[in-house]
């Protein structure tokens, strides 16, 4: 079976719950305090495997994050491109208010620690059929884009979060775009979901653009102009931290086992809206099974 492999970041996850993200100048008492696994890389190999995908993570974390080596292990997912840093751990600090919004503040660390010289070795094993993904978490992003794509593997690419730097990165080598709504129109300009897809076309010639609007659903426009529009389902948000890397790990595995555009997309909205009725990151990605 092909694989995934998911040059992603790592990160420990500060969680505070908030009545309300803190104001400028303001101190603020929080209402409970967790410790987790995260980080968009961490998160879309989790929600991956989970969706029943074949996933290599490569990366690097620091000395203080080898349990999150053991955890991404114990999903059943390689770990063998992971390598250790001298750089502390990714870190993220994360505020989730009474509604289930949250507001992250971050730290790169380990996860900046990779230079393109670097990449190679990390997709030495990965060949046509294969496919690669990776978020904006870490270094080196446009070079490992262009060096997937020189190795014949599918690209895939979520630009979060979304940098200046995003607009000069190799896009004419992605093969899927998914984008959020603020994501989507910092990188094309436009703020209508079509323009924004119109203009995002022009930047990617040949990819699957795929555009999540949150309790709007999601639009995706696929390279030969066929257009799918899947709603999204109404629940009540407890957490919405992993709702997009659920999003996206369903979504590429089942593309990876040959589903329908439009059942894929379902799918993957499926297990967002299920991962935003718990708390938590990594730990709120549902599993195969709830799903189906």
């Amino acid at each position: 079976m092909p694989s995934i492999f998911n040059y992603g970041s790592i990160n420990i996850d500060d969680v505070y719950r908030v009545p309300h993200f803190v104001r400028p100048g303001e101190t603020l008492a929080s209402l409970g305090f967790t410790r987790g696994a995260g980080g968009k890389g961490f998160n879309q190999s989790v929600a991956l495997a989970r969706a029943g995908a074949t996933v290599r993570h490569v990366g690097r974390y620091g000395p203080e994050a080898a349990w999150l080596r053991d955890r991404l292990a114990a999903e059943g997912i390689d770990v063998r491109g992971l390598l250790p840093s001298d750089l502390p751990a990714g870190r993220a600090l994360i505020q989730v208010d009474d509604r289930g919004e949250n507001a992250i503040v971050l730290c790169a660390g380990a996860n900046h620690a990779l230079t393109p010289d670097d990449l190679p070795p990390l997709l030495a094993e990965a060949g046509p059929g294969d496919w690669f993904v990776t978020q904006n978490e870490t270094s080196a992003v446009s070079e490992a884009l262009s060096l997937a794509h020189t190795r014949g593997l599918t690209v895939c690419f979520n630009p979060a979060p979304m940098t200046g730097a995003v607009r000069d990165y190799a896009l004419d080598a992605v093969d899927w775009l998914i984008v959020n709504e603020t994501e989507g129109e910092a990188l094309s300009g436009e703020t209508a979901p079509p323009e924004v897809l119109r203009a995002l076309r022009r930047r990617c010639p040949r990819a699957h653009l795929v555009l999540t609007l949150g309790a709007e659903g999601v639009r995706c426009l696929a390279p030969d102009g066929e257009e799918a529009v899947v709603p999204a389902l109404r629940v009540t948000p407890v957490d919405t931290t992993a709702a997009g890397d659920s999003f996206i790990g369903y979504l590429l595995a089942a593309r990876l086992r040959g589903t329908a555009l439009e059942e894929a997309l379902r799918q993957a909205c499926r297990a967002a809206a299920l991962s935003v009725t718990r708390p938590g990151a990594a730990e709120s990605i549902p599993r195969l099974a709830e799903i189906s």
